[in-house]
């Protein structure tokens, strides 16, 4: 008897119980309000206020402010130009209108006042948290004791008196063994998140504008910014101010850094878009300030992939800091700093502010917890505070920094220097030869939501990165066989960036209000009408001829293939009539082939229904047993008894959970959620044939999927393909509700595979320690795999990330419904396509990495003329361990093109790179296209013979006989 009961080892009463969240859940439970939404903002408006001022004639010669009372965030202009930024939040209430005071007049009162005040606030900070164990504290408690006794409020001429003590004790040294903080202005902008794009460049004007006027008063302050599109917007927006950016970048004073289009996700963009994420910041950094950034600078991200080193070192980048890590929910990070290994070998010197954030306001409280926080005391000895207000807060201020002047070097408090980047991890590397190392990703224990959240943004994102890479592969070889070719170099930079803004890390992982994804989608449709615009001007000049069908003769199709390995796939293409036609056709491996007669296939499809209402299928390479709710009760590879889904279980089983996290809607799902699992099981429509088979077999039903959700799905067997496809489509209309589709199999192994940027990395499928249970729920990209010792089950995506494998069972996440920030997330009808696909021997071995590769990038069919001509390729590999994924014009050469290949397997590997192309030359370049080596690649009459070592990445430069 089958059953769409637990799976095997998901079992509520098993569960690994984490106690903070079991403790909080019930809290929540029990309180008036069971869920309380995060977006506490309310709504956001713009205008603009005309304001005239007359200052008394008696005010003359006095400063003059204007004060602004709003919880809004505002900008003073002047003179047609912004002067300054207001914030409540970010403490900037004012705007000095008049500042005419003389050095022979009189010292204001009121600066006296509050230079006093922060004294005694040090002071006091030091007495309260120093200890009472530390004779340091009596000393400040008594000074500021004895302050209180000489001051006088009613009499300023005290004062200075009372300021005189404070000095003494700040003027105390430290000794030489004391910790140095490198304090760093900060502000943190998020580029979209509870407001839109546009606003985000009012928010940069209003805050970079703040940070100027404060470095005009205070030369010793430094500020660090990320994110060149931020950059981009104010040049092109606030040209004025962003001439004084510049003229403060080249005084070193405000510190671009990051290398980076924006702060992307850390998890979902491909291994091509974050290598782009580099490419176009660090040429824009480059193009307007004359130097690259030599640190990532991610401190906002949800998780950090283990490609990540490889290709910050391809990008010029030896350095990397955040401090997310620390939002773990489980287990506390063992490091502040240390180097961070990925999955080639690649290292990167990271460092965490010990103090656990981007935004601290220059307290005592902050730098003694930097120092006791640390949890590489005696390995190193320096670490960074970044201050400032972020997100439109205005980043530092005045207060802050007089804050740390009085800390500079005051015995019992660290060091406080102003400082950059470049100068912490200069003294870092100096100190790193004690430094631990970790290896493999950097998995944040919490916002394990974001990789469902919000699933047509994900379904873009997806889409448009296919799209961007066909249409350089195609106008690429267009190019190189027709010189008259114009490459789109502009329009497909102006692609690449809207790509890039939308992954953001509030953006991509979907966690921002309805506004946000709005305009995001708005982005991916343009993507995709001009990426098909220039692909079709791709084609029509790499094809032109075949493309004109001749008179009286029969239509035939042309068929492009982007990907790098041959092809035998079932097509649709229009037929004679203009009704849609099958096809089996073989595609060269980047290159194309004109269809005149279908192949017959091998085997045909079959597809049988028998009497209890079950359909079986059959190609000759699986064979499939589906039950009258779609669910998979057998899946075998032909002629063979070894079975894949696990006995007494079905696969492809939906399942609903309740998905109320403690906070973060849109960010988190909590474990507790797999405890509250109900399969799905009434069916609308049972299982009946929609194709009977030959070239493809199929098969559809309908679901009802919680209270008023509907699931409809048809499984699709084509001849010749290893895996069954699941086209599916919902129309969901849940509330706090998560949909899964599982796949328990019949395989044991103690790890599960996932695919990332450029590689794979393996997961536990137990919960022996707090480490492995804290991923339940993980992100992969195409593909993920379990396998045994000469056997596996793969299952592939063409849109989703969301993912687990819990001892036997793997699970794939589908959609979600969170309320806030946005309310209606997900509420429409989706569209996806996931695939499973058992395999003999390892998941190398059986093409998993290639299927995947195969489901997301379909192959491209042109009704086309009936001449005689021959397949074409441009480029192939003799190894299937290495994968070119890129194919585009160099940056600076006209007359050359870069390819990007990486080792998929896991492998040290030569292989020969093939080229049909008139190529003179071969040179190995950087991630930013850098010549490696003065001498070139030897061309040989195999192609270009290349090594790896597992999991590289290389970047080939070919110039082109022109």
């Amino acid at each position: 008897m089958r059953s769409g009961g637990a799976a095997p080892g998901m079992a509520a009463g098993a569960m690994l119980k984490h106690r903070r969240t079991a403790l909080e859940r019930v809290e929540k439970f029990v309180s008036a309000a069971y869920f309380t939404d995060c977006n506490l903002r309310g709504r956001w408006e713009t205008c603009w206020f005309k304001v005239e001022l007359s200052i008394p004639p008696a005010w003359a010669g006095r400063e003059v402010h204007f004060v602004w009372e709003s919880d809004g965030e505002g900008m003073v202009w002047r003179d047609g130009q912004p002067v300054q930024g207001l914030t409540k939040e970010g403490e900037k209430t004012s705007y000095i209108l008049t500042s005419c005071l003389k050095e022979s007049e009189p010292h204001s009162v009121t600066l006296d006042v509050y230079e006093l005040l922060v004294d005694l606030e040090i002071l006091l900070d030091m007495a309260r948290l120093l200890g009472e164990e530390n004779q340091r504290s009596f000393q400040a408690l008594y000074a500021a004791n004895q302050m209180v006794n000489v001051c006088d409020v009613t009499d300023p001429a005290t004062f200075p008196a009372a300021r005189d003590l404070a000095a003494t004790i700040f003027g105390q040294r430290n000794g030489e063994s004391q910790h140095s903080i490198h304090a760093m202005g900060h502000c943190h902008i998020d580029s979209a998140w509870l407001w839109p794009y546009e606003e985000t460049i009012r928010k940069c004007a209003r805050s970079w504008v703040t940070v100027i006027r404060l470095m005009e008063s205070n030369p010793e302050l430094t500020f660090v910014c990320s994110q060149a599109q931020q950059f981009e917007w104010v040049r092109s927006w606030y040209p004025g101010l962003y001439a004084q950016i510049q003229d403060y970048v080249a005084k070193g004073r405000f510190v671009p850094v990051g290398g980076t289009w924006v702060e992307m996700d850390g998890n979902l963009p491909s291994g091509e878009a974050m290598v782009r994420q580099f490419l176009q910041g660090q040429r824009f950094f480059q193009e307007q300030f004359g130097r690259i950034c030599s640190e990532f600078w991610l401190p906002d991200t949800f998780g950090y992939s283990a490609q990540l080193p490889q290709l910050m070192r391809g990008c010029g980048i030896g350095r990397f800091l955040t401090q997310k890590l620390s939002w773990n929910l489980v287990n506390a990070f063992p490091h502040h700093t240390f180097f961070w290994e990925g999955i080639d070998g690649s290292r990167v010197l990271t460092h965490f502010p010990p103090g656990d954030s981007y935004g601290m306001l220059g307290r005592v409280e902050e730098m003694l917890k930097t120092v006791k926080n640390n949890k590489d005391k005696g390995r190193v000895n320096h670490s960074a505070v970044l201050f400032g207000f972020g997100d439109g807060g205005g980043g530092p201020t005045q207060k802050m920094l007089d804050r740390m002047k009085r800390m500079r070097d005051t015995d019992g408090l660290p060091r406080v220097q102003m400082s950059t980047p470049d100068r912490l991890f200069s003294v870092l590397e100096k100190e790193s030869s004690q430094l631990c190392t970790w290896v493999g990703e950097l998995f944040l224990e919490l916002h394990n939501g974001t990789y469902t959240t919000q699933a047509q943004i994900k379904k873009g994102n997806r889409e448009c990165e296919r799209i961007l890479h066909d249409v350089e592969v195609l106008s690429a070889l267009a190019l190189a066989q027709d010189s008259s070719f114009q490459y789109p170099a502009s329009q497909l930079q102006r692609l690449w960036r809207l790509l890039l803004l939308n992954q953001f890390h509030d953006v991509l992982p979907g966690s921002c209000i309805q506004l946000v994804v709005e305009d995001a989608l708005q982005y991916y449709a343009e993507i995709r009408r001009a990426g098909a615009r220039l692909q079709e001007e791709a084609v029509q000049s790499l094809c032109g001829d075949l493309l004109q069908p001749e008179s009286g003769h029969a239509e035939g199709t042309l068929v492009l293939n982007t990907l790098p390995w041959e092809r035998t796939e079932v097509i649709s293409r229009t037929g004679p009539a203009g009704a849609e036609v099958l096809a089996l056709v073989t595609a060269p491996s980047m290159g194309y082939a004109i269809l005149r007669e279908p192949l017959p296939p091998p085997q045909p499809v079959t597809v049988v229904k028998q009497e209890d209402g079950s359909v079986t299928m059959e190609n000759g390479v699986i064979a499939v047993c589906l039950d009258a709710m779609g669910r998979l009760t057998s899946l075998r590879l032909a002629h063979s008894e070894r079975e894949a889904v696990a006995d007494g279980c079905c696969a492809n089983q939906f399942a609903l959970f309740d998905d109320v996290p403690l906070y973060w809607d849109a960010w988190d799902v909590m474990d507790y959620h797999l405890e509250t699992r109900k399969p799905v099981t009434t069916l609308l429509k049972p299982l009946e044939i929609t194709l009977a088979g030959g070239l493809r077999g199929s098969a559809s039903f309908s679901l009802r999927v919680g209270k008023s959700s509907t699931l409809t799905q048809e499984i699709v067997l084509d001849a010749t393909c290893p895996y069954i496809r699941f086209l599916t489509q919902v129309e969901w209309k849940e509330s706090h509700k998560f949909l899964k589709v599982e796949f328990p199999v019949q395989v044991r192994s103690t790890n599960a595979t996932y695919e990332i940027q450029f590689g794979h990395v393996q997961r536990p499928t137990h919960w022996n320690t707090s480490w492995d249970w804290a991923r339940f729920e993980v992100w992969a990209h195409k593909w993920m795999d379990l396998s045994e010792h000469g056997f596996g089950v793969a299952v592939l995506n063409d849109s989703k990330y969301g993912a687990s494998a819990r001892g036997n069972v793997l699970s794939l996440s589908l959609l979600r419904a969170p309320k806030s920030p946005d309310a209606t997330a997900d509420i429409t009808q989706h569209h996806f396509t996931y695939s499973v696909l058992p395999h003999r021997g390892s998941f190398q071995d059986a093409g998993v990495i290639q299927c995947a590769y195969n489901l997301n990038f379909p192959l491209h069919a042109v009704p086309a003329s009936c001449a005689q001509c021959p397949a074409w390729s441009a480029f192939s590999v003799s190894s299937p361990a290495i994968v070119l994924e890129t194919v585009k014009q160099a940056e600076d050469r006209p007359d050359a093109v870069v390819v990007r290949l990486y080792e998929a397997h896991g492998s040290t590997a030569v292989t020969w790179l093939r080229s049909s192309l008139p190529v003179t030359e071969a040179m190995l370049c950087d991630l930013l296209e850098q010549p490696l080596a003065k001498e070139p690649l030897a061309l040989e009459q195999q192609g270009v013979r290349l090594s790896f070592t597992p999991f590289q990445v290389l970047s080939i430069l070919l110039v082109l006989r022109q």
